[in-house]
């Protein structure tokens, strides 16, 4: 008994009669679809990214003001993921929003702004790590303080660990200036972006 053999099948053809993606469709689609987002307030998380000295920075804002800024050692798709669970799942690229920051964050590396001035969304920090961000915004240009100063200055001068861990887990790196805490005996220390990005933005606003 001979037993039919079926000749293989070739399906590169198939592939090749799928249409082409056409990207600026869908560039016009998404921008419809953040219009329609915004128009039925429904946009809670804005986001783009933008290249920095230090890397390509994830920037995310709420209605209220810029929440998070991330560095992409942090993993900007875990970011994402972290706002949708944590402030709303209604998170689109929407890079309008976040002109002003992107341009704010854009004249600080070029050494044309020493300040910033844009609304910020402090959600994502609460207690004590909250009271240390707002000392930190307190750590003039240029300027550096110690783990220790900041944890005096919070009232609580033996939370020196404890600044520590508010600023590794700073939600605003760069706007909020957690890279000018040093370490007492002057040297770096850790830094949620890594010491080469902190040690370049310590570097850049020292030589402004």
């Amino acid at each position: 008994m001979t037993t039919a053999r079926t000749a293989p099948t070739d399906h590169s053809d198939l592939f090749a009669a799928l249409p082409e993606v056409d990207e600026e469709a869908q560039r016009r689609l998404h921008a419809r679809l953040v219009a329609a987002a915004s128009e039925a307030a429904i946009l809670d998380v804005a986001y783009r990214t933008i290249d920095t000295p230090v890397g390509t920075l994830l920037l995310a804002a709420t209605e209220k003001g810029l929440v998070r800024v991330a560095y992409a050692r942090e993993d900007h798709d875990m970011v994402l993921d972290q706002l949708a669970n944590s402030i709303s799942p209604r998170v689109l690229r929407a890079p309008a929003r976040l002109d002003l920051a992107a341009r704010e964050i854009e004249e600080y590396f070029a050494g044309r702004r020493s300040l910033f001035d844009l609304p910020l969304d402090f959600q994502l920090s609460h207690g004590f790590r909250r009271t240390v961000l707002s000392q930190l915004t307190e750590i003039g240009y240029g300027k550096t303080a110690s783990y220790a100063a900041i944890a005096a200055a919070t009232g609580n001068p033996k939370a020196v660990r404890a600044v520590g861990t508010a600023c590794a887990t700073n939600p605003l790196p760069v706007v909020v200036p957690c890279h000018r805490v040093v370490r007492s005996d002057g040297t770096v220390g850790q830094y949620v972006g890594g010491a080469d990005a902190k040690k370049t933005l310590l570097t850049l606003e020292a030589s402004a």
